[in-house]
């Protein structure tokens, strides 16, 4: 059976010419599909197939609370005296790595840009879902603080400031959580993912993270929150515990709205059906953004791709070499198919050396800031102290209301 294409339609917000996702297309167009082929699929039961539906259906839903979203965008706006609002927030678990940087990190030096209002938080009470030691973390909180002003937020344009240093997080997260069903939580897959990975035993904390997730979102009434793919899911339960509070409080929290990066997910170079990841036990696997030039050559070298030596982009068939050209395209800012133009001639191994090039010469700067940021531990102090002091004046507010509304005042 052919691969059914799962793409994002997309439509222009209001602010900022971000695109989102407009899934009621795809799903319209997916049934479509199994209308017309219907008499070839065969069997329902197909592990591939019931995947795209379950793909198909996360979406519609999430289509239809973004719908929602947006009929009360003038209430949004309102709540925040008329201004849009973005949080986002990335975990204290070392030095990030390239996938980090492009995935995530680069849309959030554009949008402080691009919107007046950006909350951007180190959240280390995620961090404690797995064990960690503690003077590593509070190394981490530092080091992560570094490399992500090292890659241009300004803490003139934005809050930088760490989760833990506002306790309204966790208290918010405690009142949200018991808005929560237990159901409702077991059905998110990143919960059975991680369970599956501690043989069952995985604590409170992993189990409710999505719900002090929800918290830190809802806290501070923001109206957009960039997210990846892997993401979309925990979004939609903190859209759906604002609507439940407001159904039984009046309205009071905004709707939530997705910001989609159009970077292609970055996968592992030993092992490109995954994604880069930092606890990879493959050292050649992840490439982090202090790597030297050598590392960073090395690492490309023994890049897995496949025997064929053509440089083509085709996910599905050739997922190692698709990843190097999505690589590549998201370092140099160019199209996919201008990346493939300039590779015409190449075979993969020079190909992979094109990439580690264009690499180096984007992260060479960054790396030379972060290493001199490191060595400045009070001024990183001092940007998450001064963030966590503009951070509640926003938060102690709107967790007092909160109070209120549920009868703790």
């Amino acid at each position: 059976m052919e691969n059914l294409p799962i793409k994002h339609a997309s439509g222009v917000a209001c602010s900022g010419e971000i695109w989102f996702c407009n899934f009621s297309v795809l799903s319209v167009n997916f049934k479509l599909y199994l209308s017309d082929q219907g008499m070839q699929l065969g069997s329902m039961e197909s592990s591939f197939l019931q995947k795209q539906i379950r793909l198909a259906s996360i979406s519609f839903t999430l289509c239809k609370e973004l719908e929602a979203a947006s009929f009360s965008e003038d209430r949004t706006r309102k709540a925040n005296n008329g201004m849009d609002r973005i949080f986002s927030g990335i975990q204290p678990t070392g030095i990030p790595h390239l996938g980090n940087y492009l995935g995530a990190i680069q849309n959030w030096v554009r949008l402080q840009e691009e919107y007046n209002s950006v909350l951007y938080s180190i959240v280390d009470l995620h961090s404690l879902t797995v064990p960690r030691d503690p003077t590593s973390l509070s190394q981490s909180i530092l080091d992560t603080t570094a490399t992500i002003l090292a890659c241009g937020i300004n803490p003139k344009r934005c809050f930088l400031f760490q989760q833990s240093q506002v306790p309204e997080h966790a208290e918010l997260g405690w009142i949200l959580g018991c808005f929560t069903s237990v159901p409702r939580l077991r059905r998110l897959p990143q919960w059975k993912i991680k369970d599956a990975s501690q043989n069952n035993e995985g604590n409170v904390g992993l189990f409710t993270y999505p719900v002090l997730q929800a918290a830190d979102i809802l806290l501070y009434k923001s109206t957009h929150v960039p997210v990846g793919e892997d993401q979309v899911l925990h979004l939609e339960l903190a859209q759906d515990i604002a609507q439940h509070f407001n159904k039984k409080y009046g309205k009071f929290f905004p709707m939530p709205r997705a910001i989609l990066n159009s970077t292609k997910k970055i996968k592992s170079l030993r092992d490109p059906t995954a994604k880069m990841s930092k606890s990879d036990p493959q050292k050649l696997a992840t490439v982090s953004l202090t790597d030297s030039a050598e590392e960073i050559v090395l690492k490309f070298r023994k890049a897995v791709t496949d025997f064929t030596s053509e440089v083509t982009y085709d996910p599905d068939s050739r997922p190692g070499v698709s990843n190097l050209v999505s690589i590549h395209a998201a370092v140099t800012g160019l199209s996919i198919k201008e990346v493939l133009h300039q590779s015409v001639g190449l075979d993969t191994a020079h190909y992979k050396m094109m990439v580690a090039e264009a690499v180096i010469q984007k992260l060479a700067p960054i790396r030379s800031e972060i290493k001199r940021l490191q060595q400045d531990k009070c001024y990183l102090q001092n940007v998450l102290k001064a963030g966590a002091e503009k951070a509640k004046e926003l938060a102690a507010p709107a967790c007092q209301e909160v109070r209120r509304l549920v009868g703790l005042l």
